[in-house]
């Protein structure tokens, strides 16, 4: 079976994508696998054969507009039986995708994007209901005529279920293999925070819990503004934070098997209150303790496995408090750790993802 990863927006090598589907078919030698992705190397890669187009938009409309139509002209020539589409602007080309080639068309949603939306700061604020109402129903026409969707968390294939009647559950779990290459070596009194690092994502309260306490903070990722890493790095608190910047995937798993406690203490937003954030799952994943955002989904994982605490993000005051709780009980925070990755060993793993995505794919074998 003939499989086509298409994405217009996410880079070259990324991680769900590439390196946890493309390449996880390619090595189980039941699919060929191809991904169409822009400005990179065209190439073949741990058996995925990777072709790239050049994209240079000057705005983000055109950039839709020429990347989409790009993209739809390779991925005819793949002649794939799946084509298997990771972003919201590929809709536009989604069903002719499906008449030209008479292939089987899927798209993956990697976000609930009609919420997602309702958070871009860069759509002016009045303009985000109707822009958000606008792409659900958008959505609604193209997904309920392709023949099957992927998301994420449990909320957003039931919003799909609603008019699909083909919906499985991809979660994005990290690769167990990926991060327990290391020897664990545990310092005491230190956590960490990967991942991109935003103002929604409790950076601010973060630096500013840390303040006036012995802990060391290890932060790996990218500021979203040259502005905020100023604001961040001229706190108080910074003075205990030890920052990598962009790092590898195996400097973050020598990040995590450092730390005792992994930070996830995200901001209550529309987009992130239902999202199952993989930073929490690659935590659990290297036996590293969660201190996690109070949300009712993410409550309910860290209590099932006992692997942390759960807190208000935006109180500073409470943040500091359940860091110090974990780090004054140290043997009881390892112990979460553990039971973390056990919950990541028996539930929360790629592994166990990738068998669903192959039964996802083998289904439209049976039917043809």
């Amino acid at each position: 079976m003939k499989i086509c990863h298409i994405t217009t927006v996410h880079p070259d090598g990324d991680v769900r994508i590439f390196h946890k589907m493309c390449v996880s078919l390619a090595t189980s030698n039941d699919f060929q696998v191809s991904c169409i992705v822009p400005n990179c190397e065209t190439r073949v890669e741990s058996g995925v054969n990777i072709i790239s187009f050049s994209l240079d938009a000057q705005n983000r409309s055109s950039r839709i507009r020429l990347a989409s139509k790009k993209a739809l002209g390779l991925a005819i020539k793949q002649d794939a039986d799946i084509y298997h589409l990771h972003d919201p602007e590929l809709l536009t080309i989604a069903l002719k995708l499906k008449k030209k080639t008479g292939a089987r068309v899927i798209f993956d949603s990697h976000e609930d994007v009609p919420k997602q939306l309702m958070d871009k700061i860069w759509i002016p604020s009045y303009q985000r209901v109707l822009i958000s109402k606008l792409y659900a129903i958008y959505e609604r026409f193209v997904c309920s005529r392709l023949d099957g969707v992927i998301s994420v968390t449990p909320l957003i294939c039931n919003r799909f279920r609603k008019f699909q009647p083909n919906v499985e559950m991809i979660a994005n779990y990290p690769d167990l293999l990926e991060l327990n290459i290391l020897e664990k070596n545990r310092f005491s009194r230190t956590i960490c925070y990967v991942g991109g690092i935003f103002r929604t994502r409790g950076i601010i309260e973060l630096v500013n819990a840390i303040d006036k306490i012995e802990v060391r903070l290890l932060l790996a990722g990218t500021f979203e503004s040259d502005e905020l890493k100023e604001t961040v790095m001229n706190l108080p608190g910074w003075e205990n934070v030890q920052f990598f910047g962009q790092v590898s995937r195996t400097e973050i798993a020598s990040i995590l098997n450092q730390s005792e406690i992994g930070i996830v203490t995200l901001h209550p937003t529309q987009s992130y209150v239902e999202a199952y954030p993989i930073k929490m799952f690659e935590y659990m994943a290297s036996g590293t303790a969660v201190l996690a955002s109070d949300f009712p989904l993410w409550r309910e994982i860290i209590f099932q496995s006992n692997c942390g605490k759960c807190v208000d993000p935006m109180d500073v005051s409470a943040v500091r408090a359940s860091l110090i709780e974990m780090l004054e009980n140290s043997t009881v925070t390892r112990n979460q750790g553990k039971n973390g990755l056990l919950a990541a060993k028996n539930i929360y793993n790629w592994e166990k993802e990738f068998i669903k995505l192959k039964a996802f794919y083998s289904g439209f074998a049976q039917h043809r």
